[in-house]
């Protein structure tokens, strides 16, 4: 009997062992976002622990299953070495999971969201995967990820060297017993005995979403969204096909045409499109934003035409560019760039561009591997492709590539030769992602992440400008569209509201050169990336049928919307009203203006419409 309940006990100590690493584990993450915490309040903050343990429940009982079955085996094989393969497996695991809170930790101030599959792409590239971390942040992430790891295997070896003690051979009889415990175990992992199994949903409980993802265990999720694959069906399915399409074309149709005549100067333009990384409109002064991070931007503002209502329609680069070049909305989880085998079928405004007689260029200071970048442009049929390794390697900072600066020359060298025109050049810049490692002075200084991330923009500002300077210097120019735009929003600086506001994804486009009728200063109609490509054909006199999430940016009509999405939701937004919406909690994250009924049936039907192509394509 006294074996028994030691082995009893120790099933009951070992389950909750798990609770309080997961209750450290929460505790960890609001203590590393420590401002955002405090806009919780302490009855909010303590609710994330009471509706999170719900979650901390479920998977403490899928770690514990294994050493609840070897205790079992306990009764008749030497317990002292069924419970050193139990610890052996703690171990193990507490060491992945640890690596896994600080990564989940590091992650969610870019994306805004606990960590799931989206790691997975990128363990591909492991090297570019650490690269948004400094130096210093990695330091502190491995000296951590030991610390915690061992003061957990510390507190568990307490609770195995009394186990090893006390814990005999035993009776046959035990074994039903034992067997019938791990089987209850599906109840916690179920959340009950509900009909629906606990998920994410069930943790949510605040109009504030911090709150909520706070809630999440994170390794669950981590868990649910690898396990749980897509059969197939569309998740964002509201309305039958036929009625989701009547919805958008009922709105879209009449944003397809627009008197272009007097845009540009010239039916054959040459055409650069410079992709800034991660600029939003918050720091840029002509937009309203803080004025002084981008002043040769501010001041190129009033020399070409501004477009102040433009969003981007995703918050990572290998989203922006397939919605920048091939018009084409990011699924709501999923990357369409790196999957080769749906990215063949898009439509590439490279190939378009090429048919117009246009000769076509990439140019990056990168790893072009990074995201399955290369393969999309080689589908994209692009002419010639300048990556980093055209690059010494004395002028790559430490993480991502080239320097903007060293980039950008080189790029102003290849158009200082002669070129064949027309031509249509593409440059990503990347200085400006994390860790934000420039050359020369921090402007703002790097005392904080915002005041890095401003200085990094300060920095790819100048180097901006000065392109500009020796752009307008060539005998291209005066035939020439350069178009300035970032690829994606950020979340710094920081911004009052939600997370996946608007202002998150509001972003400058500016065209300037000699192409453009110098009389249009500004273009205040809401539209986003996914519009570019198939308003550029349309000026061009190009072949845009197949751009069918696209409209044309410079029709004036008050039906013109912007429609973002990010990780399991969607903003939709026009002159009057904005709507946001988390498909997780399946309620509005944002909702103010009018008409907010009709973005957000829209916004759903968009959703929906898109999701399904993207599982159509073969």
């Amino acid at each position: 009997m006294k074996d028994f309940k030691n082995r009893l006990l120790f099933n009951l100590n070992y389950f909750l062992f798990w609770i309080v690493y997961f209750v450290f584990a929460r505790f960890f993450f609001l203590a590393y976002y420590f401002d955002k915490t405090q806009e919780l309040g302490i009855s909010t903050t303590l609710k994330t622990f009471l509706y999170g343990v719900q979650l901390d429940a479920s998977f403490a009982a899928y770690l514990s299953f294994i050493p609840f079955l070897f205790i079992i085996l306990s009764v008749f094989i030497n317990p002292k070495v069924i419970l050193k393969v139990i610890k052996g497996y703690t171990i193990f695991v507490a060491l992945c999971i640890s690596l896994l809170l600080l990564i989940d930790a590091g992650l969610y101030q870019a994306w805004g969201i606990r960590l799931d599959a989206s790691l997975l792409p990128y363990l591909n590239t492991p090297t570019l995967m650490i690269s948004s971390a400094s130096n210093f942040q990695l330091a502190s992430g491995v000296f951590s990820w030991l610390l915690i790891s061992f003061l957990f295997i510390r507190l568990f070896d307490k609770i195995h060297k009394t186990s090893t003690t006390k814990i005999a051979l035993g009776s046959w009889l035990e074994i039903p017993f034992f067997v019938l415990i791990t089987a209850t175990l599906i109840v916690p992992v179920r959340g009950g005995f509900q009909t629906i199994p606990v998920n994410q949903s069930n943790v949510y409980f605040s109009d504030q979403m911090f709150a909520n993802h706070a809630a999440i265990n994170f390794i669950w999720n981590f868990s649910n969204t690898i396990t749980h694959k897509s059969d197939g069906t569309n998740p964002y399915a509201y309305f039958d096909a036929e009625t989701a399409l009547k919805r958008i074309n009922k709105t879209k149709n009449k944003l397809l045409e627009a008197d272009t005549d007097t845009i540009l100067t010239t039916t054959k333009p040459n055409v650069i499109l410079i992709l800034w990384e991660s600029l939003p409109a918050k720091v840029v002064g002509a937009l309203g934003g803080e004025p002084n991070v981008t002043p040769n931007l501010n001041k190129l503002s009033k020399e070409g035409l501004l477009f102040t209502n433009f969003y981007a329609n995703g918050d990572r680069t290998d989203k922006g560019i397939p919605a920048v070049l091939s018009g084409y909305y990011p699924p709501p989880v999923k990357r369409i760039m790196r999957m080769p085998n749906k990215t063949r079928s898009l439509p590439m405004l490279p190939k378009e561009m090429k048919k117009l007689g246009y000769h076509t260029s990439f140019y990056y200071g990168g790893d072009l591997n990074f995201g399955n970048m290369n393969t999309y442009l080689r589908n994209a049929g692009i002419n010639d492709i300048v990556d980093g390794s055209a690059f010494d390697k004395k002028d790559w900072n430490s993480k991502w590539g080239a320097y903007d600066d060293v980039f950008m020359k080189r790029f102003a060298k290849d158009l200082s030769t002669r070129q064949k025109e027309p031509f249509f050049k593409i440059a990503l810049t990347l200085t400006s992602h994390e860790p934000y490692e420039i050359k020369g002075a921090y402007k703002f200084g790097k005392d904080t992440e915002d005041n890095k991330f401003r200085s990094a923009h300060s920095y790819t500002d100048q180097v901006i400008g000065d392109f500009i300077a020796f752009a307008k210097q060539q005998a291209w120019y005066k035939n020439t569209v350069i178009v300035i735009m970032s690829d994606h929003g950020h979340t710094s600086p920081k911004h009052e509201g939600p997370y996946f506001s608007p202002k998150k994804f509001r972003i400058p486009m500016l065209w300037l050169g000699g192409a453009v009728n110098p009389n249009m200063k500004e273009i205040a109609t809401f539209s986003s990336q996914v519009d570019f490509s198939y308003t550029l054909l349309e000026l061009l006199k190009g072949d845009n049928k197949d751009f069918v999430f696209s409209k044309n940016i410079f029709n004036n009509s008050d039906e013109q919307f912007a429609h973002y999405t990010f990780n399991k939701g969607y903003g939709t937004l026009d002159k009057n009203g904005i709507f946001v919406y988390d498909f997780v909690s399946n309620q509005p994250i944002l909702s103010q203006g009018k008409n907010t009924a009709k973005l957000d049936s829209l916004g759903k039907a968009i959703t929906q419409n898109a999701y399904q192509d993207f599982l159509d394509r073969k």
